[in-house]
């Protein structure tokens, strides 16, 4: 490692005299013996002269590995006052001296921030500057400029009339686009890649200019940093403050680490990692061109602006620039895509993500290898996300959702506790279910009403493991388990809002407010008419308001129609039910598990019916979505997350709703059964919906989780194997060369190459990423994650182990969505976002819902009301309580039926089938017992929005300080040091 130190000793004071004495020569520099630190005099304490040296050494190590040289300047210098007080911008001069980033072997010249330290009158300020050696296909072919977006056409030397025409169109467009991407200022480079002698892919690189690049940032209203934000140093278990990046100090403040804190104090807690390369956080303000020298690092033009602002601005440019005429608003590269002008249109990513097979120190590890390393791998699976790292490669839409991720699983942490803690209980007190020994107490057992028509009377206590089982979801801990996530969910909301908030602001997102947007692709391609943007002044396509609300209309038709058929296919599972539970009650082998058998085989049916007709669904509602032509793509994301949910709602939550509120409702009793297509209304196992609703809740939910997950994984290797595959059809191996047929001729189908390169070590990375799937957006990963929110709220108390199973789900979750991104798809672009959008508003009506539905399951689905009625009315014991709930059959029933004479049903009724008193003194507990829950419940939850704050108070004061350093640092009042400059000259 060649290692190059240079120290600047002030010549003021005491300290730098002391210094400057261990110099003998007046040489510049000095070496300090180890050829590797030098010292400069007095005479030499100027900016350009030092400038100039460092320069020099750079040049004259340029032939070594990019990776091996680490340049580090440290400046020691006196604290100087002005008119009694202290200088606020001490350093401010110092860093404008800093070097120009300057290409190196196709490496790149990188500043950041590693310290800041106060002692008393002397600040120690050191800086590192590295060169990394990336790999070469993020640079153009001289090795200096970046990558920064990647257009992709294929093109064929052979094709038919039609196909001619066509293709002459289309490269009269790209003309075009490329054009008009030059004139504002992108610079292009056209690299060929021939497939064979009649195929070739062409990869044409966008470069943004700085020029380019601060006109866009203060455009588009980005922030740049005014100076570093200085946190507190202290350690906190063997990682420092310091080693960490700021997003990981906001999980440092988790619950997860505060109890890992609290409880071991001394111990390092080993969810902490210090990843390098980690972002710097700073007090940032609006872009103004103008006033860029006032930015910090604004003379390290290539590396101001980070890679994710320059993706974003490319992006920008290249969705605003036409490529056909205004009138009909072709624009964008999107559209193009759409219509075949380009194949593909993507970021590059930061290299390969494999680590290399020999040592190379991690600091020289390319962005993509790091978030790998520390955040795809599956070793990770117990760490804090390296938000910050994912947020520079990804944007904050991306990263904004991780952090949602890795939030919602922490907070299942507890949930899960808690969970496993009622579901122990309720084993551990089964011996104590006195409800339970009366029903397999054979002795005195009650013939029980036959449960079909083809059926014969049967013992009670053949229901003796059920009743068992079903104790383990009925009992008083479930109930509290309730009562607990409903609080849970309503914290969990509350609490993501101050962090998203804490996030928001860190990212520079806190004010972030969509621009207008362009029309969609679609929309613009399709719209009939031509109107005046009343924000914009500019002419764009319109669609006609009202075919547009009776398309959706027909959408919304469309959606209830579909719904109808999940309905269908929830009595198609009920009736088979009905049917299969006949022979199991006639087969003595099978007739005391019946009802579970019938129920776990309806279970998996109805699986695969949810997942297949999700599948469809999905399909029909893009389609329609399409159809009723949304202007801009936020319109179009958030109608299709409206129509999607809804009918997942329905799909997934049905014939769990079904069991928790219709099952064994309507029945009727002896002699009066309710029917479906003279099919016999099923009822609950001993009149207890519980264990059958938990049975299925944990099958639909385990079954999608296993299901998902194997699709994530599998899916994305699929179709880079399949691209892969379809490119290897057209390559030959004859020759690398373009035939001269191809390059030199008047076939329309001739790529539009300009810098000319034909296929090599760089085309081969570009064919890498080229050969990634589509990154196709967050709108699944989310709506995953919503739909398991629902299962853990809305039915908890039938299945207390919903939170842990979903707490496993999404340890795997995370590093399966994240191994997604990093390797298994193109880079996504970097857009950014303050909060997860619309779906926090269906997170807060869910758990809304929650507490509505577990209200109704404790008080009709349960048997805890009928408990508490009869233990502090007839028996404090239970003793008794089977016979209570059982009604004997009606007359004219044992009359028809003299073989099931003095048979019994749970039910409150006597002998003529009317309702007993005991059944509406029950109703109206129930009732009651809903309407109390419900509102303390929404009370609590009310109080918990007044008394904890959307933003936290450390939060709120940091905002004031940037907003203070912004006005100081963009107003035209010279400061301080300014105004020493000058009298010092």
């Amino acid at each position: 490692m060649d290692d190059i130190t240079v120290d600047i000793f002030d010549n003021r004071g005491e300290a730098g005299k002391s210094a400057l004495r261990r110099s003998s020569s007046n040489n510049f520099p000095i070496e300090n013996g180890d050829n590797n630190s030098y010292t400069f005099e007095r005479g030499d304490y100027r900016r350009n002269s030092i400038k100039s040296w460092v320069t020099e050494r750079i040049q004259s190590l340029q032939n070594a590995p990019p990776s091996s040289t680490v340049v580090t300047h440290r400046k020691r210098k006196r604290r100087r006052t002005l008119e009694g007080g202290t200088n606020p911008a001490l350093f401010r001069r110092w860093t404008k001296t800093r070097l120009r980033e300057r290409g190196v072997a196709g490496g790149v010249l990188e500043a950041g921030l590693t310290s800041v330290r106060s002692k008393q009158s002397a600040v120690l300020f050191k800086e590192e500057v590295t060169f990394r050696n990336l790999h070469p296909a993020t640079y153009f072919e001289d090795g200096t400029r970046k990558i920064d977006f990647v257009l992709v056409y294929e093109t064929k030397s052979k094709s038919g009339s039609g196909e001619k025409e066509t293709e002459k169109r289309r490269k009269a467009g790209r003309q075009k686009f490329f054009s008009e991407l030059e004139r504002q200022g992108l610079q292009l480079e056209h690299t060929l890649d021939e497939d064979g002698d009649q195929h070739c892919t062409v990869y044409v690189k966008v470069h943004v200019p700085f020029e380019v690049l601060c006109l866009y940032a203060e455009e588009l209203n980005m922030r740049a940093p005014l100076q570093l934000a200085n946190h507190d140093e202290d350690e906190l278990h063997g990682v420092t403050k310091e080693d960490m990046s700021y997003g990981e100090k906001i999980d440092s403040h988790q619950w997860t680490a505060i109890v890992w804190n609290t409880v071991m104090p001394f111990v390092r807690n080993p969810m902490l990692t210090s990843i390098p390369h980690k972002p710097p956080d700073y007090f940032t303000c609006p872009f103004k061109k103008d006033k860029i020298h006032k930015y910090h690092g604004s003379e390290m033009q290539q590396t101001f602006f980070t890679v994710r602002h320059r993706i974003r601005i490319a992006y920008e440019i290249l969705q605003n620039s036409y490529y056909g005429t205004r009138s009909r608003a072709e624009i964008g590269v999107n559209r193009m895509v759409q219509e075949k002008y380009f194949t593909a249109a993507y970021p590059p990513h930061d290299g390969p993500y494999q680590l290399p097979e020999y040592y190379v120190p991690e600091e020289h590890l390319n962005a993509r290898q790091i978030l790998y390393k520390y955040w795809a791998s599956w070793g990770m699976w117990y760490k804090y996300q390296p938000l910050d790292h994912v947020r520079e490669y990804f944007g904050e839409k991306i990263a904004i959702y991780f952090a949602w991720l890795g939030f919602y699983t922490a907070w299942l942490l507890p949930a899960a506790i808690v969970g496993l803690i009622v579901f122990t209980l309720s084993v551990k007190s089964l011996n104590a279910n006195p409800v339970a020994q009366q029903v397999c107490d054979e002795e005195h057992s009650f013939d029980m009403c036959p449960l079909c028509d083809a059926c014969g009377t049967w013992k009670l206590s053949e229901n003796c493991l059920n009743s068992w089982l079903a104790y383990l979801f009925d009992n008083g801990f479930t109930v509290f388990f309730a009562v607990f996530v409903s609080f849970w969910s309503v914290l969990f909301l509350e609490y993501w809002k101050r962090t998203s908030a804490v996030l928001a602001h860190h990212w520079d997102v806190f004010d972030f407010a969509p621009l207008e947007e362009n029309p969609r692709p679609q929309y613009a391609a399709l719209s009939t008419e031509m109107r005046k943007n009343p924000i914009t002044n500019q002419l764009e396509p319109y669609f006609p308001a009202r075919i547009r609300t009776a398309r959706m209309i027909s959408g919304i038709s469309v959606l209830f129609m579909m719904i109808m058929v999940v309905i269908i296919f929830v009595v198609g599972v009920v009736i088979y039910r009905s049917l299969i539970v006949i022979p199991l009650l006639n087969n003595d082998l099978f007739k005391s598990q019946a009802a579970l058998i019938a129920s776990a085989t309806g279970a998996a049916i109805q699986v695969i019916l949810i997942m297949l007709s999700a599948q469809v669904y999905e399909y029909v509602a893009e389609k329609l979505n399409e159809w009723e032509m949304h202007r801009t793509q936020e319109e179009y994301d958030n109608n299709l997350t409206f129509k999607v949910f809804v009918f997942q709602f329905i799909n997934y939550y049905s014939s769990i709703i079904y069991i928790a509120f219709f099952k064994g409702k309507f029945t009727g009793y002896p002699g009066h059964y309710g029917r479906i297509l003279d099919i016999r209304l099923e009822d609950c196992p001993n009149g207890d919906c519980l264990m059958e609703m938990a049975t299925q809740l944990a099958v639909i939910m385990v079954g999608k989780q296993i299901i998902n997950n194997t699709m994530e994984v599998g899916l994305p290797m699929f179709k880079k194997q399949w691209n892969k595959w379809s490119k290897m059809r057209w390559r030959t191996t004859a020759t690398a060369a373009a035939p001269s047929s191809m390059l030199n001729s008047d076939d329309p189908a001739q790529p539009e190459v300009g810098n000319k390169g034909l296929i090599n070590d760089r085309t081969a990375r570009l064919e890498e990423d080229y050969m990634l799937p589509e990154n196709e957006g967050l709108f699944e990963e989310y709506l995953e994650m919503v739909l398991q929110f629902g299962f853990i709220t809305i039915f908890v108390c039938a299945f207390p182990l919903a939170p842990l199973f979903a707490l496993l789900n999404n340890w795997l979750e995370i590093r399966v969505d994240a191994n997604k991104y990093v390797c298994q798809v193109r880079r996504a672009v970097a857009e950014r976002a303050n909060n997860i959008g619309i779906w926090y508003e269906i997170l807060a009506a869910i758990s809304r819902i929650a507490v509505i539905t577990n209200a109704f399951l404790i008080a009709f689905t349960s048997d805890f009301i009928e408990k508490k009625f009869f233990k502090y009315t007839e028996n404090s014991e239970l003793n008794g309580y089977v016979n209570f709930t059982l009604s004997t059959a009606p007359d004219d029933f044992n009359r028809k039926h003299p073989e099931a004479a003095e048979c019994f049903y749970k039910g409150f009724r006597d002998g003529q089938g009317n309702l007993t008193i005991n059944f509406w003194k029950i109703l109206a507990i129930k009732l009651a017992f809903m309407i109390l829950f419900e509102h303390f419940v929404f009370m609590i939850g009310v109080v918990i929005d007044a008394v904890v704050p959307d933003i936290p108070e450390d939060l709120d004061l940091k905002i004031k300080r940037e907003r203070f350093l912004a006005r100081q640092a963009l107003s035209h009042i010279p400061d301080k040091e300014d105004i020493w400059d000058e009298i010092n000259d």
